[in-house]
This record gives structure tokens, C-alpha cells and sequence, in this order.
């Protein structure tokens, strides 16, 4: 498969996931599990919002040692433009009232956040921060459904206790975005390059 094609279908799926993100917030149901966790920390250390997010994903790179994965452009991208595209979304996304809105667009940001997670980590030129996880732990036998998911209510677990906001959102993502991310992954994913073929560095989905 083409590089050009790639970056293409990487940039594709890191503005989804901002625009995913975006929508998540305007439906004011409840944050996903990671900015649970954000919130949390955030409160109980005093430190600015964005200094926990990026101190996090220092950390969560770091994680990534035992897990043999290797950061690529889609890590860098995740990191600078995904921020981006949530705040384009906030801008054009009025605040919402209408509670069924505000439950179709929460189904919308998550199914949108998972075709975007197939479209850039199915691109193969580096999950973000946080997806080097799931994907790590994929490539030892785990599922990415099975990945997905115990990562994203372990996180929520220790969120929650540092006091980060919850609601009824939070939970419907977290239980969800682990089967819609497989299948986005299973569908959407790009063919790698011939040598990480026959390295057999396929994912378990």
C-alpha cells in the first residue's frame, strides 16, 4: 500500500477522533474514561489540564518499553492534531439541551471515535499514546476487543476514585469502544507493508 495513501488515511482518522472527541463533550453525558482520569488528577494535584494530559502521555509512552512498541508518525500526529480538530468541533458544535440530541450525538462521537481509531492505527504508521497499549497488548494474545476494553474501565476505575466526573456516557463508551473498535480494525485496517508481514506483526482482532 502507498505511503501517500496512508498519511491520507492516517490525517483521515486523526481528525475523526478529534471531531469525535468534540462531540463527546457537547453531549455533556460524561466524559470519556481517559479525561475521567484527566479531571481526577487534575483536581486532586491543583495542576493545570493540560499539563496532566501530556503528563499522562509521557508516561504512557513510557509504558510502552515492556511492551516493545515503537512510536511512528501516527504517534506524533495523534499528539498534534487531534487537540486541533476537537476545538474546530467545539467551535461549529453549538451547546446542546435536548436530552435525545444529546444522546445521538454521544452514539455518534463514539461510533465516530471508533472508525477513526480503525482509520489511523489501520493506517500501520504508529498508534497514539494511549492505543500503543491496547495495540501492545494485542500483539501478546489479547483480543483488541478484550484490550480495549479492560484498559478503558481500569482507567475509569482510577479516574473515578480520584474523584474525575462520570456519568452515564462514560460508561456506555468504555463498555463499547472496545467491540466497535475491533470491528472498525477488522474492517478498515490498510494490508502492512510486505517486511512487517512476514515479521508476523499482525494484530489479534
Amino acid at each position: 500500500m502507498s505511503l501517500p495513501r496512508r498519511l491520507a488515511t492516517l490525517l483521515l482518522g486523526l481528525a475523526l477522533f478529534g471531531c469525535s472527541l468534540g462531540l463527546l463533550v457537547r453531549a455533556e453525558l460524561g466524559l470519556p474514561s481517559w479525561d475521567v482520569l484527566h479531571q481526577g488528577l487534575a483536581e486532586r494535584t491543583g495542576a493545570p489540564l493540560g499539563l496532566v494530559v501530556t503528563l499522562v502521555g509521557v508516561l504512557v509512552l513510557l509504558a510502552w518499553i515492556p511492551l516493545r512498541e515503537r512510536p511512528g508518525v501516527g504517534t506524533v500526529g495523534n499528539v498534534l492534531l487531534v487537540g486541533i480538530a476537537a476545538e474546530i468541533t467545539l467551535e461549529l458544535v453549538p451547546t446542546l439541551d435536548a436530552l435525545p440530541l444529546r444522546w445521538a450525538v454521544l452514539a455518534t462521537g463514539v461510533g465516530t471515535g471508533a472508525v477513526a481509531t480503525g482509520l489511523y492505527v489501520g493506517a500501520g504508521l504508529g498508534p497514539g499514546p494511549r492505543d500503543g497499549l491496547m495495540t501492545g497488548l494485542a500483539r501478546r494474545g489479547l483480543s483488541i476487543r478484550r484490550a480495549r476494553t479492560g484498559i478503558e474501565l481500569g482507567v475509569l476505575a482510577v479516574g473515578w476514585l480520584l474523584g474525575g466526573p462520570v456519568g452515564l456516557g462514560t460508561v456506555l463508551y468504555a463498555l463499547t469502544i472496545g467491540p466497535l473498535t475491533q470491528l472498525a480494525l477488522t474492517w478498515l485496517s490498510l494490508p502492512p507493508p510486505a517486511p512487517r508481514a512476514a515479521a508476523g506483526s499482525s494484530l489479534r482482532v
